[in-house]
């Protein structure tokens, strides 16, 4: 489905994912609201409990994308002056990507996420300065993650586990658009 605005141009969307502690500690009406007073519009949003097969497939496990992962968590690691091998058992950046993957698929499969689709005008870029920083203790206060968390990479990565920061939101349009697929079938969007 090619959605068309009234100007002609191609609608753009971005995928934001209350994941299980946003929804936990009862957040997801001022997510909603920071996007509506923006001027997005909500085109889908549903609560579901997911599972390893849809997470998987979110976060997927092609080498790479384990790798920049597995790479920014050794980026940490050497910032705090902490041994990854020693933590983790390997310094290899895959292993380590499999690993964040296997701790972010067991978290979002831990409890309902709120999923939602939102639609505008540069809706990718903005949302992502709205949510702040994928690592809550470096969010900027008011944005979503620097309001609501304050976790940091080492600590999540000290107790071996995903770093627990609220939602996720689409990084390109071209993830938007994968997103979109994976997350809404065409009939639960709403064009109005």
């Amino acid at each position: 489905m090619v959605n068309k605005t009234k100007k002609g141009h191609k609608k753009e969307y971005s995928v934001v994912l209350v994941k299980p502690d946003g929804v936990k500690r009862k957040i997801i009406g001022d997510i909603i609201s920071r996007f509506e007073k923006i001027g997005f519009t909500l085109s889908a949003s549903k609560l579901i409990w997911v599972d390893t097969t849809l997470i998987g497939k979110h976060y997927t496990n092609k080498k790479e994308y384990l790798k920049s992962v597995g790479e920014r968590t050794l980026e940490n690691y050497n910032k705090f002056g902490f041994d990854a091998g020693e933590k983790l058992g390997t310094n290899d950046p895959v292993e380590i990507g499999n690993l964040v993957r296997r701790w972010n698929m067991e978290f979002m499969s831990s409890g309902p996420v709120f999923a939602m689709l939102w639609e505008g005008s540069d809706v990718v870029p903005i949302i992502r300065k709205v949510v702040g920083s994928t690592f809550p203790s470096e969010s900027l206060p008011g944005t979503i993650r620097g309001d609501y968390s304050y976790e940091s990479p080492i600590l999540a990565n000290s107790e071996q586990r995903t770093i627990r920061n609220l939602v996720h939101a689409s990084g390109s349009k071209e993830e938007a658009e994968f997103e979109r697929k994976l997350w809404f079938k065409e009939e639960e969007i709403y064009n109005y």
